[in-house]
């Protein structure tokens, strides 16, 4: 008997801890490099900026253009003097930065290896979609652009993924663009989600038409089971944003977060101001009390969604992501 119970707490655990209905992806190829921008650049002699500058740019041409116009904002009007001062300020400013990021990432592979198991799952559902081919890592501002994506590249921002306890983050200048409950995603974990994001969000833009919120929740909750489909390896929690904790509770209390919907009469709102405090980034959500978290709208329509795949296992994911909402609503029955 006791063998027997033994056997089923391991068939629990092997069925809970591992992504079922995954495809198998692993014969598929993926060719893409990473390029380490950083390191080149904050390993430059600076009594000779400009020169190193172009050096530089004969391996990363487009790029080194892009991060010094738009990512550290010189002026490419200004005179050769003023620039490699600007750029020598701030090289001596981050460069305590810098030697943090390098501790942290002094081996990229792990998470070129989770980009491209992404890779591989996107190239499964969309093998015609062309994807970047390169990854470029990068030291930037710590209040500017983070993870980006180019038709050639994912471009990631490794300021923003230091680890979420980093006392950079606290500085009133970061906090005020990225305040507290953002920048705890400033973790390490986040390079593959925010790239597959940045893929969805490139297939399927998300619209500013007048829509209810409920239609609003759905298609963001369809963008988060494509999330979830190609990265079947990373907690549900971290592809939202929220913390284990805060997931947790959202799955042990989402009855009553389906009822706060229902009772006060929300779904079929168009109010543009309301909507944005449930499927918005937000600390918290009011109703909820002090320890939910914010974007309860997304979460629900996550929920679904997912109610109506496991009754439609059938439908291909690119054809759920082009699914009227409301048929979705209707056919889900989502009643929890």
């Amino acid at each position: 008997m006791r063998l027997i119970r033994s056997l089923l707490l391991c068939l629990l655990f092997f069925s809970c801890g591992s992504k079922k209905n995954s495809p198998d992806v692993s014969d598929i190829k993926i060719n893409i490099n990473t390029l380490r921008f950083e390191e080149a650049f904050f390993k430059i002699d600076t009594t000779n900026t400009m020169v190193e500058l172009e050096k530089i740019a004969n391996n990363a041409s487009n790029f080194n253009a892009f991060f010094l116009s738009n990512l550290l904002n010189l002026d490419p009007k200004w005179p050769d003097s003023i620039s490699s001062k600007y750029i020598n300020e701030y090289i001596g400013a981050y460069k305590p930065i810098y030697d943090t990021s390098q501790i942290i990432f002094k081996d990229f592979s792990k998470y070129e290896n989770e980009i491209k198991s992404g890779l591989q799952y996107l190239k499964y559902y969309y093998p015609n979609y062309k994807a970047p081919n390169q990854i470029i890592t990068y030291l930037g501002p710590l209040d500017g652009y983070g993870d980006i994506i180019t038709p050639n590249a994912f471009v990631i921002g490794l300021q923003h993924h230091l680890g979420k306890n980093a006392s950079y983050y606290n500085s009133s200048i970061v906090s005020e663009t990225y305040p507290p409950y953002i920048s705890a995603r400033f973790e390490p974990s986040y390079i593959s989600i925010n790239c597959m994001k940045n893929i969805v969000l490139d297939l399927y833009p998300e619209g500013s038409e007048e829509k209810s919120l409920v239609i609003q929740m759905i298609e963001k909750g369809k963008r988060l089971y494509m999330l979830e489909m190609l990265l079947p390896e990373k907690p549900a929690y971290q592809l939202i944003g929220y913390t284990q904790k805060q997931m947790e509770d959202c799955d042990a209390h989402e009855a009553s977060i389906w009822d706060l919907f229902i009772q006060n009469n929300l779904l079929q709102s168009t109010d543009n101001n309301m909507i944005r405090n449930y499927i918005g980034d937000s600390p918290k959500t009011q109703e909820l009390g002090d320890a939910s978290p914010g974007n309860i709208g997304s979460y629900v329509g996550w929920q679904i969604v997912r109610k109506y795949m496991s009754k439609h296992s059938e439908i291909k994911l690119n054809e759920l992501m082009t699914k009227d909402a409301d048929e979705i609503l209707s056919e889900a029955k989502y009643k929890p």
